[in-house]
């Protein structure tokens, strides 16, 4: 093993051992792999902001030493966790390919974690070879960065560093080359990793647990004296948090297209990027991965998965919290939705208040989009370029030159679109006008990640290593209005 490098500012920072410290019953501490190569293909300084870290002070050679190399500052533990995968339970998951690195504090006095990815086999890897391919790396730093930049709350990408290994996949073309990743993330901690305590019949580590969690991720509710009201407010909390979350996906128009429980965080954040899928046109039914066969992790179908997930923890909290306690947060979860959702909506049309008539306009505008079959991403766009005061007195203006080159059918229903959109602009005073157009400028991308964009920067990567046109494209997607 490599000397541990002294002045190495990724391994000096001041890691603590919030996780560990619960003992050996929720991890098991593993060695990483060993890799021929250590090339450095992102690194994320935004990142290294937050936890007090300048990004002059740190090196392309301190990522790859602390990231690549894996020299030793603490223990390595990968997770034991269970979940319901495609509403099938597994009992046999965990985490098979990657562990919890360490646990920093930000500069906001929040907890974070380093969680690697391709990092070599654990316990828990079923007979794979636990690593990660570099496409996969690369698909995780588009979508956790253009998620983050579209006001999604998600995990980051620290790192990402090519290892030189061939791996064998039969999702991609094999040989495929190899990397391992870094995330950056609130928690580890995973509903699944209740399911297991459940499973196992050990709801004394359970309640453990999630007094941890209240402890470090929830501590503004441990002013509560009772233990129960405590943990009704914490699963209350925690099913607003998702709800927001699934708005937030929802009305960027992205498709995570795997919601197991092991894929949902105990903080309600966004992670784990595989089979993801932006939308192009509008449709309820868009299905990101070719494996979900029945559309069960559809775009339209993502609130109802996640309020299953969250009704499935409850399950595994039984024992722990009140039932009454449990089902009185469950049904926090809908009204948070539609207020996230409506809120985010109207800002995409340009509105940061309801009116008498958004809730006609919210209706108009989600008909128009299925009916017509419009790019969701093209038609907001579009809205945003367009723009004009003048439309505020003058509805027919609102998107003419549109409306001229559309056919006749989308033509009319534009047209029906635009007297609704019409009267809720005949409500803006007419001094604030010029922030209905601010507003659209500053809420709806002029460049998304759909999956040709993508194919079109791998290419380049997998036949000439040219890595320039991924950093372009990162450039745009960090600053999605400002195309």
């Amino acid at each position: 093993m490599q000397q541990l490098s002294s002045s190495n500012p990724l391994l000096d920072l001041p890691y603590e051992s919030a996780l560990a410290n619960l003992g050996e019953d929720y991890y098991d501490a593993v060695t990483p792999a060993t890799f021929p190569k250590h090339i450095l293909r992102f690194r994320n300084d935004d990142v290294l902001s937050q936890i007090s870290l300048s990004p002059t002070a740190v090196t392309d050679e301190d990522f790859t030493e602390a990231f690549g190399h894996f020299l030793e500052h603490s223990s390595f533990l990968a997770l034991r966790y269970h979940g319901y995968q495609f509403r099938s339970y597994n009992p046999f998951l965990g985490d098979g390919r990657g562990f919890l690195y360490g646990q920093v504090r930000g500069t906001n006095g929040k907890l974070y974690d380093f969680g690697t990815k391709g990092s070599g086999p654990t316990p828990w890897s079923r007979g794979g070879d636990g690593r990660l391919t570099l496409k996969g790396g690369v698909r995780e730093i588009l979508a956790s960065e253009a998620l983050h930049a579209l006001g999604v709350n998600t995990s980051r990408t620290l790192s990402l560093i090519e290892t030189g290994e061939d791996l064998h996949r039969g999702d991609e073309p094999s040989p495929t080359r190899s990397s391992v990743m870094v995330r950056f993330s609130h928690s580890h901690i995973r509903f699944g990793t209740f399911e297991r305590l459940h499973y196992i019949k050990r709801t004394d580590l359970a309640k453990k647990l999630l007094d941890h969690v209240i402890e470090v991720y929830y501590p503004h509710l441990l002013s509560e004296a009772d233990e129960q009201t405590r943990y009704g407010l914490w699963f209350a909390e925690l099913s607003e948090r998702l709800a927001t979350l699934v708005a937030q996906w929802m009305t960027a128009g992205f498709c995570h297209a795997v919601l197991n429980t092991d894929n949902m965080s105990i903080t309600g954040e966004s992670f784990d990027y595989g089979p993801f899928a932006f939308m192009d046109e509008y449709n309820p039914r868009f299905t990101a991965a070719y494996f979900d066969y029945s559309g069960l992790y559809c775009y339209g179908n993502q609130p109802g998965a996640c309020y299953w997930n969250l009704e499935k923890l409850a399950v595994a909290l039984d024992g722990v919290v009140d039932k009454t306690n449990m089902e009185a947060g469950l049904a926090k979860y809908q009204p948070k939705y539609a207020e996230v959702f409506c809120d985010r909506t109207l800002k995409k049309l340009g509105f940061t208040t309801s009116t008498s008539s958004s809730r006609d306009l919210l209706t108009a505008t989600l008909d128009l989009l299925e009916q017509t079959k419009i790019s969701y991403t093209d038609f907001f766009a579009t809205l945003t370029r367009e723009f004009d005061a003048s439309w505020q007195t003058d509805e027919t203006q609102i998107l003419a030159p549109t409306i001229e080159k559309s056919e006749p059918d989308a033509a009319s229903r534009l047209k029906q679109w635009r007297k609704v959109y019409q009267q809720c602009l005949a409500q803006v005073p007419v001094e604030s006008m010029e922030d209905v157009g601010k507003c659209l400028q500053s809420t709806n991308p002029m460049i998304v990640l759909h999956r040709p964009v993508i194919e079109a920067i791998w290419e380049p990567i997998a036949e000439e290593d040219n890595w320039q046109p991924f950093y372009e494209l990162l450039q745009k997607i960090q600053h999605p209005t400002m195309i």
